[in-house]
């Protein structure tokens, strides 16, 4: 039987317990939070300008890289028409004649992420301290260039890709609010707390797929893995451009920014690679070919081997000065 259709089959089989992972790991969308319950209330006239004026008041003292790190998280957030295109179109997702389960999956888990955008979007607008002009091109920019993570409609990858993925943007969202917390900010610092919760049960989702899968495919679940692991977890923020600039020309600067400041660093890529190793239990795996026992063997050395190399990542101190912020920020 072909490859593809083996992975078709395990899809079909996972299909009838998608609704009991829909209620396990997503939210009712009465009772969920929205991003108004952590803005200024526009309705309330009595309130809103004085919540706007201490909003903008707090945000004066966030330092520079934080801003570019935060413009680039919700850049990167409000790019979700791109991602939901993508897994649309995995391998056993059907979205015709009302769709599948998994097209079902699909709709609720990018509803809960449209919230992450709108909810970071309104607080950069109101607080004054960035150009929302060049905010909002880089984001048009980021959906109208797409992307290619390299999974192809491989189901098997992009749950690779989306589990690496959440949980990296958990921590990004986390180590920000901490930040935000730390500098007195705590409006903003609830903002990112709660989107890295919701971060967090997705990771759970998808981890959950692979360790299904790999009940049932181990061997070409456990080659998928050292596949998309072989070619890096492609960042959603790599293809970032200001206007005027080539397609990925702002992502380096980006990603050093937030290195500086501890958001996302190459240690963290180390750290998600070993959490997923544990997570699956890769090391115990039974039953594999020979081609799956040499993508073990990669898979279990290669948290060392990017150690090395992560040891030796000098990271730039020089800021550079994005579009998307104000000067005023600096300093």
């Amino acid at each position: 039987m072909a490859m593809d259709n083996i992975r078709l089959e395990v899809m079909q089989l996972l299909e009838k317990r998608v609704d009991s992972f829909i209620d396990q790991f997503l939210m009712p969308i009465d009772t969920v939070w929205q991003p108004t319950d952590f803005l200024p209330d526009s309705q309330n006239p009595d309130t809103f300008f004085d919540e706007v004026k201490e909003l903008r008041e707090l945000a004066k003292e966030l330092p520079y890289d934080f801003w570019v790190v935060l413009v680039g998280d919700t850049i990167t957030e409000e790019a979700l028409p791109t991602y939901e295109s993508w897994i649309m179109d995995i391998e056993g997702v059907n979205q015709q004649d009302g769709g599948n389960a998994w097209s079902r999956w699909n709709r609720y888990w990018t509803s809960e992420e449209n919230r992450h955008g709108d909810t970071l979007n309104k607080y950069l607008y109101l607080s004054g301290r960035v150009d929302m002009r060049e905010v909002e091109r880089t984001t048009q920019h980021l959906i109208n260039d797409g992307f290619d993570i390299g999974t192809d409609q491989d189901p098997y990858k992009n749950f690779v890709y989306t589990s690496f993925q959440e949980l990296a943007t958990y921590i990004s969202h986390n180590r920000v609010a901490k930040l935000a917390k730390d500098y007195g900010n705590k409006s903003l610092s609830k903002m990112c707390k709660i989107i890295s919760g919701d971060e967090m049960r997705h990771f759970n989702a998808y981890s959950t797929f692979i360790d299904e899968i790999f009940k049932v495919d181990p061997s070409q679940m456990m080659i998928a893995f050292s596949d998309m692991m072989k070619k890096k977890i492609v960042m959603p923020a790599h293809f970032l451009r200001e206007s005027g600039g080539g397609i990925g020309s702002a992502f380096e600067e980006f990603s050093n920014a937030a290195q500086r400041i501890e958001v996302y660093t190459a240690q963290d890529y180390i750290d998600i690679l070993d959490r997923l190793i544990k997570k699956w239990n890769i090391d115990s795996i039974v039953d594999l070919t020979d081609e799956a026992e040499k993508a073990r063997d990669y898979l279990m050395k290669l948290p060392g081997r990017m150690q090395r190399v992560s040891d030796r990542l000098k990271i730039p101190e020089d800021v550079f000065h994005f579009k998307w912020v104000q000067p005023a920020v600096v300093g």
